[in-house]
């Protein structure tokens, strides 16, 4: 198998296996087993997580949608309605104007949500990344393939054109032979 590593790196990559980086040898064992290198990387990624960090992709996903903002929005809407106009009227308001309370839950949800969204976006961030690289596994892969396919329709096309001049110099030695017949029969 080395011998074989060592042949497949030398000629695609024009380096020893050993000179090679982690993704180019994970490329070259590839091509030597000839087993495919594609894999879904966000499947391998989502059943590694843990529960704070599926909680965190969901808070995150939620966070950035429109029902939350609807929901948030109709929230603020009745709390203000609310202070301002129903519990005024009855000499009850806990939350007067200028809202001091609900300015202290919104400071709160957001210092709570900042770093919930900071980690679900460093965590995508690290799965392009991957995505990228597996990207690049792949893309080199096919490249050298298709390299190697061209070489094989260039051999054939070689051998081919051979077998043509062959066949073509044994029809003119025919047709010499016949010219020369021609010529002894007149």
């Amino acid at each position: 198998m080395t011998k074989k590593l060592n042949e497949i790196s030398e000629k695609h990559f024009r380096r020893k296996y050993d000179q090679l980086g982690e993704r180019e040898k994970k490329v070259a064992r590839h091509l030597a087993e000839r087993i495919h290198i594609s894999r879904n990387v966000d499947q391998d990624i989502s059943e590694k997580l843990t529960f704070g960090q599926r909680l965190a992709d969901k808070v995150a996903g939620f966070g950035g949608s429109w029902t939350f903002i609807s929901i948030f929005a109709v929230v603020l809407f009745i709390w203000i309605l609310l202070n301002s106009f129903v519990l005024i009227t009855y000499n009850k308001s806990f939350d007067p104007y200028p809202y001091i309370l609900l300015n202290l839950f919104l400071s709160m949800l957001a210092a709570i949500q900042a770093p919930i969204i900071l980690m679900s976006q460093n965590r995508q961030a690290y799965k392009d990344r991957l995505s990228a690289e597996h990207d690049y596994e792949v893309n080199l892969k096919a490249e050298i393939e298709i390299m190697a396919l061209h070489e094989k329709i260039d051999l054939l096309r070689d051998k081919q054109w051979s077998e043509l001049i062959s066949i073509q110099q044994e029809q003119l030695m025919l047709l010499s032979q016949l010219i020369k017949d021609l010529k002894k029969n007149q």
